[in-house]
């Protein structure tokens, strides 16, 4: 990445002129946001509806946690009228909303309830509300995958309304009305998990990295071969504690992901003689899925764990 101040230097004369030589965006009195990569970019067209136009920081095929921002893109986050970010998952950007966002901001980590990296989906609803931001530090690091639950992609639909009525009171209420009925279609896409995983032969699924902790509200446990980290590397030990798992409970299926390697998963299916299927992480789109969006790759993915666990 660059330094802040070879950054600063080369934004300097941008900023003065507008952004101008990078983007043409708002010149019509337009609202801008920039959302730092897929899910929060779909959450944020949705809301804006046609008030606003959204960039994308994170380019379709790129994988987000190791995005690092060119010219253009820290230009366009720098003469945003909105940034959507999520602080802690991509470095880069937050460095950028630190050092050159003028507008206002959503950061999705202090909006959606993250939970704690090594607890379940059951023990965070155990303690919410008792012990607050003491309570994931004492629990270590938060798992940023939060898109993955429908409602919380709601909550940040919802903070996301509101910030842009803040910036663009004429629409406010056109805002909140998108939101809303972006909330109800995620909570039909919540119930549709919830029922199609509630009669399952299986409930642990084997996934190439642990990005899919968020399913575990719904009666699913996470295997993961890798950590938060898609750049983690699994030890000996930790694939053999795997294959015993996967025999002693009879997993027919290991997952791996579209923007992910498959390094580990396919030698993993192979050695057992199992299926190796994928998992969207829907953490951005690929020539694969450009006709896709998130509602529809969560609803392939359903499909993929209901063939998996043997769901009625």
């Amino acid at each position: 990445m660059r330094s802040s101040t070879i950054t600063a230097a080369v934004l300097a004369p941008l900023l003065v002129s507008g952004c101008s030589a990078f983007s043409d965006s708002g010149s019509d009195g337009e609202k801008t946001v920039a959302a730092a990569f897929y899910p929060l970019a779909f959450v944020s067209e949705r809301v804006a509806g046609e008030h606003a136009e959204v960039e994308l920081l994170t380019q379709p095929g790129g994988e987000p946690h190791d995005l690092e921002l060119d010219v253009r893109s820290t230009a366009t986050l720098a003469e945003a009228d909105l940034v959507v970010y999520e602080d802690g998952f991509q470095p880069a950007v937050d460095d950028a909303v630190e050092q050159n966002a003028t507008g206002a901001t959503v950061d999705a980590a202090e909006v959606v309830d993250l939970v704690p990296a090594e607890e379940s989906h059951e023990e965070h609803e155990e303690h919410a509300g008792e012990e607050g931001e003491e309570h994931a530090h004492e629990h270590g690091d938060l798992d940023p995958h939060f898109w993955h639950d429908p409602l919380r992609m709601a909550d940040l639909a919802d903070a996301v309304a509101s910030e842009l009525g803040e910036v663009d009171p004429d629409h406010a209420d056109d805002y909140e009305a998108n939101a809303a009925g972006l909330r109800d279609e995620l909570e039909r896409l919540d119930a549709a998990y919830s029922s199609g995983l509630a009669e399952c032969e299986r409930d642990t699924i084997v996934v190439s990295h642990d990005a899919f902790g968020y399913l575990e509200k719904y009666g699913l446990h996470l295997a993961p071969i890798a950590g938060l980290s898609p750049d983690a590397e699994p030890t000996p030990a930790d694939l053999g504690e795997l294959q015993e798992l996967i025999r002693d409970e009879g997993i027919t299926t290991v997952f791996s992901e579209r923007l992910g390697s498959s390094e580990f998963t396919e030698p993993l299916s192979r050695d057992l003689g199992i299926e190796a299927a994928v998992l969207d992480p829907v953490e951005g789109l690929t020539d694969e899925t450009s006709g896709e969006d998130y509602v529809s790759l969560m609803e392939q993915n359903l499909e993929a764990l209901r063939e998996a666990n043997g769901c009625a």
